[in-house]
């Protein structure tokens, strides 16, 4: 008998700029480096999935939201490369710099550098996870299955 499984349930913020979306290059985590991704992390213990993407928001790009102002736009069910499940809640905020500040690189140790991108031409080195939940949002699609293999590896 196989136990149930136990995803991860993570947050990512779409942040919006006309037609473009801001991601970040991960460096120096030992996962993905290399690899464009949006700013996102994982529930924590009690914490409710706005306050969530609220925080990741203020510790990974220095940004300011308010609480009615995070959107749900999709979510995303996501396999990695090593087989591991997670729940992707995605929402998307329209960035207005007078009330939210710049996205800065808040996690130099983590991120290489943070950059703009058409949300319809992402870098080829996007990580799958991100592409999937850019591709949900753009197409309007209220669940992604990505990444799911036949059997996972070894």
């Amino acid at each position: 008998m196989t136990a149930p499984p136990t995803h991860p349930v993570d947050v990512l913020l779409i942040l919006v700029r006309g037609d473009q979306v801001l991601l970040a290059l991960r460096q120096g985590t030992g996962y993905a480096d290399g690899e464009w991704n949006l700013p996102s992390g994982k529930l924590e213990v009690g914490e409710d999935a706005i306050s969530a993407v609220i925080r990741e928001a203020a510790e990974e790009i220095g940004i300011h939201l308010d609480q009615d102002e995070p959107r749900l736009v999709t979510t995303v069910h996501h396999q990695n490369w090593t087989g591991l499940g997670r729940i992707g809640l995605v929402f998307a905020v329209d960035h207005a710099p007078a009330r939210h500040g710049h996205p800065t690189n808040a996690e130099p140790h983590k991120c290489a550098k943070l950059e703009w991108f058409p949300a319809d031409t992402l870098p080829t080195n996007t990580y799958p996870y991100t592409a999937a939940s850019i591709q949900a949002y753009r197409t309007g699609e209220h669940l992604m299955v990505s990444g799911w293999r036949e059997t996972p590896p070894p």
